[in-house]
């Protein structure tokens, strides 16, 4: 996957002097932006991953001042395509479920059927409910769309009114009423945007590791720092033998933003007083909304030698209110070992001979129970 990155602020850090792992490599200012591309490590991961959810501020985020109607739309287009995708990939497992079912009624236990028809019907509410958050979404984005338009007016004829002379008394108060249209509907802009926000769910993210090309090695210590908005994630970790990396946090829950950037500085632990920031850069974050897991790379360097991996998945809703169904496809391992489950032949029916013996064993467990053999 690659993400499109947007200019911010510059970030300058000139002279980066490695140590053992870079080998005396020199790096330049690095580049405060990068793409994220597919990318899968080979470093380990620390067992026992924990799950941290670490927010400074409320759920709802105060609503902006200005509002960024541009970026909104290319959010919402995103999101939309998302949805699309979520929506796709349940209707395919629920079709996938409903043939097995179909072709399993001639030859099968209940308790069997029983178990796949619970997880169809799990999944047609999920479908439902996210039919629903989509068409909220819509109204939203419709509604903000004609507050947007409502205050272009607005600009207009304060525009106009201003280029012009004072004119009477009439002219004066057909300015300051556009003046007060103008400003009502910037602050329902910024009401419905700070809503839309609200419905972006959650990206998880866990931490795969650093991938250096033969530029880490055993001793090395890392802290990662990321910034999304008000919320923050830091971690340490260091370069075992064989490659292998352990990391104090591995997960992390971030609250999408519209108008925000993902901020990643990683800095290199030398010593007590002496640390050397290896990048700081900031990505795009709207590309990760899709409904199965993505693994990206973030280029922390300027020749791409150092890569963050990152593994990104997003629930359309925010917190623990996701189904059972909906966690179940949105990992990627638990659905194939579910198909797989599902395309064994299920238990044959007993035959008539091994029918007659299960009533003799029961009639015999009777008798024992009573006394009478």
């Amino acid at each position: 996957m690659s993400l499109s990155v947007r200019p911010q602020r510059r970030v300058l850090v000139t002279k980066i002097n490695r140590s053992q792992s870079f080998a005396g490599v020199n790096s330049s200012a690095d580049r405060p932006f990068r793409n994220l591309s597919p990318f899968t490590p080979t470093v380990s991961r620390k067992t026992g991953s924990r799950v941290s959810r670490m927010f400074s501020m409320s759920h709802k985020s105060p609503p902006p001042k200005v509002p960024q109607p541009n970026r909104l739309d290319e959010v919402y287009e995103a999101l939309k395509k998302g949805l699309t995708a979520y929506l796709e990939v349940h209707q395919l497992e629920l079709e996938k479920l409903s043939t097995q079912i179909r072709e399993s009624k001639r030859n099968s236990r209940l308790g069997f059927l029983y178990d796949l028809d619970k997880q169809v019907k799990s999944i047609e509410r999920f479908l439902r409910r996210l039919e629903f958050h989509a068409s909220k979404i819509d109204e939203l984005y419709e509604a903000y769309c004609i507050q947007r338009r409502l205050r272009d007016g607005a600009h207009n004829m304060v525009k106009a009114y201003s280029t012009g002379s004072p004119g009477s008394r009439e002219a004066r108060e057909s300015l300051a009423e556009a003046s007060k249209g103008y400003k009502e509907y910037t602050e329902n802009m910024c009401l419905l945007e700070n809503e839309l926000e609200s419905q972006l769910g959650e990206f998880h993210i866990r931490m795969k590791g650093l991938a250096g090309f033969a530029r880490l090695c055993a001793g090395d210590q890392y802290e990662i720092f990321m910034k999304y908005g008000r919320q923050r994630w830091k971690l340490r970790g260091r370069i075992e033998v064989n490659s292998k990396q352990v990391w104090d946090s591995e997960e992390m829950v971030f609250l999408p933003l519209v108008t925000e950037f993902l901020s990643i500085k990683v800095t290199e632990l030398k010593s007590l007083a002496n640390h050397v920031v290896v990048g700081n850069v900031s990505c795009e974050t709207k590309d990760l909304f899709a409904a199965l897991p993505q693994v990206v790379a973030v280029d922390i360097n300027d020749l791409g030698t150092l890569k963050l991996s990152l593994e990104v998945t997003w629930n359309p809703f925010d917190k623990d209110d996701q189904p059972s169904a909906a966690s179940s496809v949105n990992k990627a391992a638990t659905v194939n070992k579910r198909f797989s489950t599902y395309n064994q032949s299920p238990p044959d029916t007993p035959s008539l001979r091994e029918q007659a013996f299960y009533v003799s064993v029961h009639q015999a467990g009777l008798l024992r129970r009573q006394g009478q053999w």
